[in-house]
């Protein structure tokens, strides 16, 4: 079986594990314990395999939790984050999981150790409450604790059936973490799929993820890190790593999430790609009004797909005005659409020699009042560098047609560039998507800046200007007239030939009628 065979399956097979022992349970709701499961799972064998050290002699499942001395548990620690004792892993609870009586509460007490152990340790902030939303207690697992455990069982046993490989002599890197990944984001995105609205507001489908991730690390053969302020569940962030080599990225992967539940699959989502502790930031919070890494700013690189049009305190607050990432455009973003204040705020942590790629809601490009003269801002000072419009139904939860924008503070020439990518897209059952085709024209039209009929074009300063600031893709790449191209010469040719016909019909039919008529009065 070839990998893409094995990730097929293995996809198909946790798909239907996640439906079959949800029950009754609404897939949104259940979908903690089934990516928390997963993720136990995967930070037991990684844990594990680190202790064996490549050491085949040793099986750490079979160890007691007696022979951990406190230098072992420590050293741990300060490699991996957090500590797990052998009779804590993944394996030696899901082997009795049908036949314990206890297990909700035992689980909840082992999520509680390992994230304690982290505790007075530098990774204590990236380990504390990662299990929060994995509740063994939840009504929604059953009214009694035996309907609880039986539910847990069958999650436990289900993760325990999928195929990742095994682990030989301690190697648990490659061909394993990548699979562990990969199921990981199949949740999120399956979940998201099937979740409407909510899906799309912590999740970016990863053909735009990997669109997105290749506009901001451009041409950049290094950047000091990643940075997304509204990051979801890390997948805009780890297509990133997905397609660079992993040095590129120096100081590792950072992001802020307003969301708890979010904010929890994210820091999940960095363990599961094998980012340790010490290469990712993810830090909880409203990123408008209480923004986090203002000391370890600036970024090479920020990707980001914020909420649309969500509402905001903006002018309420006077403070907002005088705030370093606000102040310079004179004016904050309507209250009733905060789209720009993530615009101004991701341009205030972009260093000088990155760039920016953010997914923003249409309207923002060409209505007036604050937004106008935000655009203005913008582009008085040189910052926009491309304005992409896409296809509809690129993304889950909303049909709309989208628009990236790519903020630049390197740019050698005072012209914007406009690119029409409304017209690349697969049709899929649901929702439409980039190919990699797709991709790859839209990124040789930006890395050229050159003229290209119907798809992309690079306008002057002036023009802009003229044009009120507009920055609608439309108002400046003409779309291409798919209309049928008529011949009028040979219509017209043709239209003669049918009267002619026409005419010569009448006259067959009116000596007809004469022929009929002069018979009847014979008679």
């Amino acid at each position: 079986m070839t990998s893409t065979q094995q990730r097929a399956a293995l996809q198909r097979q946790i798909w239907q594990i996640a439906n079959a022992v949800r029950g009754s349970v609404d897939g949104w709701d259940f979908k903690q314990y089934v990516l928390g499961t997963l993720f136990y799972r995967f930070i037991s064998e990684n844990f594990a395999s680190y202790i064996e050290g490549g050491d085949e002699s040793i099986n750490y499942a079979t160890l007691g939790d007696q022979v951990i001395t406190d230098d072992i548990k420590d050293d741990a620690i300060k490699t991996k984050g957090y500590f797990i004792y052998p009779s804590q892993l993944f394996a030696n609870i899901a082997k009795g999981a049908n036949t314990n009586e206890s297990l909700n509460t035992d689980l909840a007490r082992i999520f509680a150790a390992i994230e304690s152990s982290a505790n007075g340790y530098p990774s204590e902030p990236d380990i504390k409450g990662l299990f929060a939303d994995f509740d063994t207690t939840s009504n929604r697992l059953g009214n009694t604790v035996k309907d609880k455990n039986t539910r847990l069982a069958a999650v436990l046993k289900g993760v325990a059936g999928l195929d990742f490989g095994e682990a030989h002599g301690g190697d648990f890197a490659g061909n394993q973490i990548d699979l562990f990944g990969d199921a990981y984001e199949f949740l999120i995105s399956n979940y998201a799929a099937n979740a409407g609205k909510s899906g799309g507001e912590f999740f970016t489908p990863q053909h735009v993820s990997r669109l997105i991730a290749r506009l901001a690390m451009h041409k950049q053969t290094s950047v000091n890190k990643i940075y997304d302020p509204a990051c979801g569940s890390g997948s805009l962030l780890l297509q990133a790593k997905k397609h660079f080599d992993a040095h590129i990225i120096e100081d590792g992967f950072w992001g802020q999430e307003i969301n708890h539940t979010t904010y929890n699959l994210a820091r999940m989502n960095m363990f599961l790609h094998n980012i340790n502790y010490d290469k990712f930031n993810i830090q909880l919070g409203n990123t408008l009004i209480d923004p986090h890494f203002g000391d370890d700013k600036p970024f090479d690189a920020i990707v980001s797909n914020p909420p649309y049009s969500v509402k905001w305190i903006g002018s309420d607050d006077p403070t907002l005005i005088n705030d370093e990432r606000f102040a310079p455009a004179g004016v904050l973003a309507p209250k009733s659409k905060a789209d720009f204040g993530f615009v101004l705020h991701a341009l205030s942590y972009l260093s000088s020699k990155g760039r920016a790629a953010i997914v923003c809601f249409p309207g923002i490009f060409y209505r007036g009042g604050a937004e106008q003269k935000i655009r203005q801002y913008l582009v008085d000072n040189n910052y926009v560098e491309t304005v992409i419009s896409l296809a509809p139904n690129l993304f889950f939860g909303t049909t709309i047609a989208v628009t990236i924008l790519v903020l630049s503070k390197h740019k050698t020439d005072t012209t914007t560039q406009f690119i029409d990518a409304s017209g690349l897209f697969k049709k899929e059952t649901n929702n439409n998507t980039l190919t990699d085709a797709h991709i790859e024209q839209i990124m040789q039209a930006f890395d050229s800046k050159e003229n290209v009929d119907h798809l992309a074009r690079s306008v002057p300063f002036e023009q802009v200007a003229a044009n009120e600031y507009n920055l609608s893709v439309s108002s400046y790449v003409e779309a291409k007239d798919n209309r049928e191209v008529v011949d009028i010469s040979q219509l017209n040719a043709e239209l003669k030939t049918t009267v002619a016909k026409i005419d010569q019909l009448r006259k067959d039919i009116d000596a007809i009628v004469a022929e009929i008529e002069g018979e009847e009065l014979e008679e």
